[in-house]
């Protein structure tokens, strides 16, 4: 499969769609999907690193399931399960079975929390909190079989070997097929784009020299592509942070 960062034309991200983590951001909960955009620049591809902090920032780690779609989907029913499922499995070379289909991956959305938090209070956007260059670290590309329900799927995140996050995608207030609908009413997913469907609780801050591993759990067993190792280093540069 080539490479999703060449691929993604868009990220889209489900924003506030576990309950425990709500609250630890005292956020309020939303009456329908919530989504936002991270810039396919942002992707940071397996097995390089390492994540950038800019200077000033409060870097903040969100683990996520991605959807890599593989088809265009336009005004997806929010009851068609079947198709939801099936757009996220990117047809494979005629050389591979059905069972390499590849629909899945794991994610770390980073976020500049400090400049997500002034976004919030003043109305402004969330671009920059999300949007720096290494931003997604993500993992490689997992087999459609791998995951036979991915809303029965344990998400972890350990930094420097201390579990942070470890939770079951069963906790997602809005199932795929949700999200998806909702997406599709109002741009086009397009085939290649990747959709991040939410963090479980347990978010916090990393630090320069801090290692994140994050993981995917079927079943009790840890799938083998879905590993991200990452370390936190410097950005340098010209950004700092300064107050809108």
């Amino acid at each position: 499969m080539a490479s999703i960062k060449a691929n993604a034309r868009k990220v889209i991200c489900i924003g506030r769609n576990y309950a425990d983590h709500i609250k630890e951001l005292n956020s309020a909960r939303p009456k329908q999907p919530f989504f936002f955009l991270k810039p396919s620049s942002s992707i940071l591809p397996p097995r390089v690193g390492p994540v950038l902090r800019p200077a000033g920032i409060a870097l903040h780690y969100e683990v996520e399931l991605g959807l890599i779609m593989g088809k265009n989907v336009r005004d997806l029913h929010e009851d068609d399960e079947q198709g939801a499922m099936d757009a996220i499995a990117a047809k494979p070379p005629l050389t591979l079975p059905p069972p390499q289909k590849k629909g899945y991956c794991l994610t770390i959305d980073m976020t500049a929390r400090n400049a997500q938090d002034e976004a919030k209070r003043k109305g402004l956007p969330w671009s920059i909190a999300k949007g720096f260059d290494t931003f997604l670290p993500i993992s490689d590309p997992i087999p459609k079989s791998a995951i036979p329900d991915p809303h029965n799927v344990e998400l972890f995140l350990r930094v420097n070997g201390h579990t942070r996050q470890d939770d079951s995608t069963g906790l997602m207030l809005y199932r795929i097929p949700r999200q998806l609908s909702h997406i599709s009413r109002v741009m086009t997913l397009e085939k290649g784009d990747l959709v991040l469907t939410g963090t479980p609780k347990g978010v916090g801050a990393v630090g320069l020299g801090d290692v994140m591993r994050a993981g995917v759990r079927v079943g009790g067993r840890e799938v083998r592509e879905g590993e991200i190792e990452v370390e936190v280093g410097e950005k340098g540069g010209l950004y700092e942070f300064r107050e809108t």
